[in-house]
């Protein structure tokens, strides 16, 4: 950085404690990280210290490889080099669990007159300007379907109902093997049993 070449560094998938031994060698301009209303491990430890120095957070699988937008089946349904088709979340009692809290975004989105991936999309904008949410997509239409949520404001209560719905504890299946969480710098979380996958695309 020093000679001009870099402007900018950043970091993917790290723990607290590897960002904080990077930005004392170089600043870090921002990590890229699973964050969602599916998936909020980060909320606890990670989110307030990178904030603290002003580190951006860029949102990967905003809308949980699409559990969050209402049209997720079980595991067995995918194809086989669909990361989903291995994912704890999508299999057994672990998919009627998340199902369960999937469905009450569906009925906040119901009453906002919006779609539930602009719902959880809009949930994590409001979480803060530092955020920037990344859902993938290969078609037109989801794209503008995505950007929609950027005009949608969630009231009070809208807040309250998916905060309560969908707290750090409540989905179910682990996100990686153990092994790929202590080589991210983290811990797997104890609520969530750590499962073996296996690695194929990933969603939205």
């Amino acid at each position: 950085m020093s000679a001009g070449k870099v402007l900018h560094f950043g970091l993917s998938e790290a723990g607290a404690d590897t960002v904080r031994r990077a930005h004392e060698v170089c600043p870090v301009s921002v990590l890229q990280t699973e964050y969602s209303l599916w998936e909020r491990h980060l909320e606890q430890e990670i989110l307030p210290f990178v904030r603290d120095p002003g580190i951006g957070l860029v949102t990967c699988s905003p809308l949980g490889r699409g559990f969050l937008t209402g049209t997720a089946v079980r595991a067995e349904e995918y194809p086989e080099n669909d990361y989903r088709r291995h994912d704890p979340h999508f299999q057994g009692d672990d998919f009627r669990i998340n199902s369960a809290a999937a469905d009450v975004v569906r009925d906040v989105a119901r009453g906002c007159g919006a779609t539930p991936a602009q719902v959880s999309l809009a949930w994590l904008l409001h979480r803060g300007d530092d955020i920037v949410p990344i859902p993938g997509t290969k078609r037109r239409p989801t794209l503008e379907e995505n950007l929609a949520a950027t005009e949608l404001t969630l009231g009070p209560d809208g807040l309250r109902r998916l905060d309560a719905a969908l707290p750090p504890s409540v989905v179910a299946g682990s996100r990686y093997p153990e092994s790929v969480m202590h080589m991210n710098g983290r811990q797997t979380p104890l609520h969530r049993p750590a499962r073996r996958t296996r690695y194929g695309r990933m969603g939205r």
